[in-house]
């Protein structure tokens, strides 16, 4: 909606433009180049840090190629090739293309403990459980006998990208304990941070705790995350209001805002497309029965849908459908979308209400220019090519 997905148009509102409006101290630490002030996302933010300007030594060295060098040359070209050559058969990781999450933490806590505001909001954004999974060696001892060398891991990488079909029942395992430790690790820096906010502004603050996608590890034939199944969407959701209990309800990532407002006391815009979770957390009470996705395309148009409820997951690929029954096939395997015409047809119009939801917000989101050293880490992170 806005615009589509390569940038933060003016249609839409940030939760953070919200509570600035109220006066709020506002926050962002993060290290994911598709979240960069050159996208839009640094609005509403008195603090923002998005790592852009701090690529790493070997990523500068090789902008200083880029831009000095004829891309079209031999010598660019060769250059070209032995960096891709390395990280490939050496297994080196050259250049950085995110902050560890304790370096993320840092910057945080450093934050939080300037900031005396009386409504505060902190964004941390930790890019570690996301290729290449580097973790640290004390975290992988937690779930094997020896650590796996990162240039191991980076060799791992490249292979699960470019040859999944070719990636071992061990080397399967190996990509995921080094996940799990990813996970242990960014998990003991969120902790680390939780603790400082409420030492710091009180037990009452609330903390909510999400992911933007999981991981897939061939249960649909590809590693990464570029897939709709449920390894892909089905995220974890935590908040920390002083309530307790658990909520098995159809969420989605476009309620989180509209939550924190609420939380905050602010009037929610129109173009926030969620509903607010406290209704849930409060008192069990939730209405809506799906979510829908999507993703991909051309000026701003969709080519790519999920739906997904209790009972059905729904997946269109430009022409392509795939319906699961989740009631008997959680894990998404036997395609019947032949075998139930009425299900199939009432999701169909769904989606056509969403694709017309889509039109009708349609903006010109302009077009983004990014340097080298942008493209060149959206590389290494799978997202450009």
């Amino acid at each position: 909606m806005y615009g589509g997905y390569e940038r933060i148009t003016e249609g839409r509102a940030l939760i953070s433009e919200v509570l600035k409006e109220e006066d709020s101290s506002t926050a962002g630490f993060h290290s994911n180049l598709f979240l960069c002030a050159d996208f839009g996302y640094e609005r509403g933010f008195d603090t923002f840090y998005d790592s852009k300007t701090d690529p790493g030594l070997t990523a500068k060295l090789r902008q200083l190629i880029k831009t000095n060098l004829d891309q079209d040359s031999l010598l660019y070209g060769v250059l070209q090739s032995l960096y891709d050559a390395t990280e490939k058969n050496a297994g080196l990781n050259v250049g950085s293309s995110y902050v560890k999450a304790d370096a993320i933490t840092d910057r945080s806590i450093e934050w939080v403990n300037q900031t005396d505001s009386d409504d505060r909001f902190l964004w941390t954004h930790y890019m570690d459980v996301h290729h290449p999974y580097v973790p640290p060696e004390e975290y992988q001892l937690q779930f094997r006998d020896s650590p796996i060398s990162d240039r191991r891991s980076i060799k791992l990488r490249r292979k699960m990208l470019e040859s999944p079909d070719e990636i071992t029942r061990e080397e399967r395992q190996d990509l995921i304990d080094l996940y799990d430790a990813e996970i242990r690790f960014t998990d003991h820096e969120v902790g680390r941070l939780v603790d400082e906010v409420k030492d710091s502004w009180g037990e009452d603050t609330i903390v909510m705790i999400t992911a933007d996608h999981g991981e897939e590890f061939y249960e649909h034939g590809q590693y990464s995350h570029n897939t709709v199944h449920d390894e892909g969407i089905h995220v974890p959701l935590i908040i920390d209001d002083g309530t307790t209990g658990e909520h098995d309800e159809i969420v989605g990532l476009v309620d989180i805002a509209p939550t924190i407002a609420e939380y905050a006391g602010c009037d929610i815009p129109d173009n926030f497309y969620g509903n607010s979770l406290i209704s849930v957390v409060t008192n069990g009470i939730w209405e809506r029965d799906h979510v829908i996705g999507d993703w991909g395309g051309s000026d701003g148009e969709p080519d790519r849908f999920f739906y997904r409820s209790h009972d059905w997951k729904y997946i269109k690929k430009q022409d392509n459908e795939q319906l699961y029954d989740l009631t008997t096939d959680p894990e998404e395997k036997n395609d019947i979308r032949g075998e139930n015409p009425p299900a199939l047809s009432e999701i169909r119009s769904k989606i056509e209400e969403h694709r017309k939801l889509v039109s009708e917000t349609s903006m010109d989101a302009g077009d983004v220019e990014m340097d080298e050293v942008v493209q060149d880490r959206l590389e290494k992170l799978g997202y450009k090519t």
